[in-house]
């Protein structure tokens, strides 16, 4: 654990290679006043600026009352309209005790994913307790490993596919031992776990040249080229991020069934090898069975609103899995779901045969006649 402790801290001061100098600071402001009167409206969308007085509620010049200017696009998903009361993050930029200007960046959310952030930890400290926190330091490490290793990488011209698939081998090692331990159950759980990942990293390569999906279906990918990194291959980077999704629900089904053979184990150490493997199939069965709903819902849940425009146009429903951005969903969601189903019974045999090696021999020494 402290290890792991050790490596979080060191990957938090490990640069990215791509710190940039951004102007100005950044601040927590609350809204005064809001003047719509230069917004323009056309059907659902404002274009237009929204004039805004705002006070400053962190730094320098805290306390500071001073105007902002809202811009408006002309997009949804991208325009904010603030009321008198709102809470914003804004880049503040001064001279002196001056305030020479004010963006705002948008809603203020840092102290609810604070509080959110705690309830999830409370909540999974109050259940598991030490195996709680040893989950809570494998998430916190996943996701800087992720944000300070992988992504840079792939950025600065490793091969995304590699890239990604020693990453999710890498979290793999360290999740499963740091909650579970060193022991077979352990060993069990990993190495069923990196078995289904390598199979998902083969579908995921074979079917995503039979699907012919380019890796620019997924959001921001050209803005990702235009802002100097068209060398990066998108294709690659959308593969290794279908076995990278996956490889959590694998390492969770392994996880499942290796502790399951476990307890069997202690609870009837003589179990022979075939009837714990029988175990394992039977215990991998029922999981199964809901995981790859599971995953289905996972991945296609962002999607309601484009299912819902299909729908509401009669779109056939041929051509709706025709289209790529859907057929790439269906890539994920299958790939991950025929890593499932085949992690199960290879962690069931591994197991069987691990955990009952050790008995095994013991009993062939027992019939062993004496002289």
């Amino acid at each position: 654990m402290w290890v792991c402790i050790l490596a979080i801290a060191g990957m938090l001061f490990l640069p990215t290679g791509f710190e940039h100098e951004h102007p100005g600071e950044r601040v927590k402001i609350e809204v005064v006043k809001a003047n719509d009167s230069a917004v323009r409206q056309f059907g659902i969308v404002k274009t237009g600026d929204q004039a805004l007085a705002v006070r400053v509620l962190q730094g320098k010049f805290k306390g500071r009352e001073t105007e902002a200017v809202n811009h408006l696009m002309g997009k949804l998903e991208f325009d904010r309209m603030y009321a008198p009361g709102d809470r914003a993050l804004a880049t503040l930029d001064g001279d002196g005790n001056a305030v020479l200007k004010i963006t705002v960046v948008d809603y203020y959310r840092l102290g609810a994913e604070a509080l959110l952030f705690a309830v999830f930890a409370a909540f999974l400290l109050a259940f598991a307790g030490w195996t709680g926190l040893r989950s809570l330091l494998s998430f916190v490490f996943t996701g800087v490993a992720l944000w300070k290793v992988l992504l840079p990488g792939v950025l600065r011209g490793w091969n995304p596919i590699a890239a990604s698939l020693a990453v999710s081998a890498l979290l793999t090692v360290v999740i499963i031992f740091l909650v579970s331990g060193s022991d077979k159950k352990g060993v069990v759980a990993c190495l069923g776990s990196l078995s289904g990942i390598a199979l998902t990293c083969g579908l995921a390569l074979f079917f995503g040249r039979e699907f012919s999906i380019h890796g620019a279906v997924k959001p921001f990918s050209e803005m990702l080229l235009y802002s100097g990194f068209a060398h990066l291959d998108l294709t690659d980077i959308f593969l290794g991020g279908i076995f990278l999704a996956s490889s959590g629900a694998v390492m969770d089904l392994a996880m499942d069934i290796s502790s399951a053979l476990n307890e069997i184990v202690l609870k009837n150490p003589d179990i022979a090898r075939k009837d714990l493997i029988r175990s394992g199939f039977s215990v991998g069965r029922m999981v199964i069975g809901t995981m790859t709903t599971t995953l289905m819902l996972a991945y296609t849940g962002g999607f309601m609103t484009l299912f819902m425009v299909f729908i509401a146009q009669g779109t056939p429903v041929v051509n709706i899995l025709n289209l790529q951005y859907v057929a790439a969903e269906v890539l994920h969601t299958l790939v991950g779901s025929v890593g499932l189903v085949a992690v199960a019974p290879l962690t069931a045999v591994l197991g069987g045969y691990m955990m009952t090696r050790r008995l095994v021999a013991k009993s062939e020494a027992n019939q062993t006649p004496q002289r």
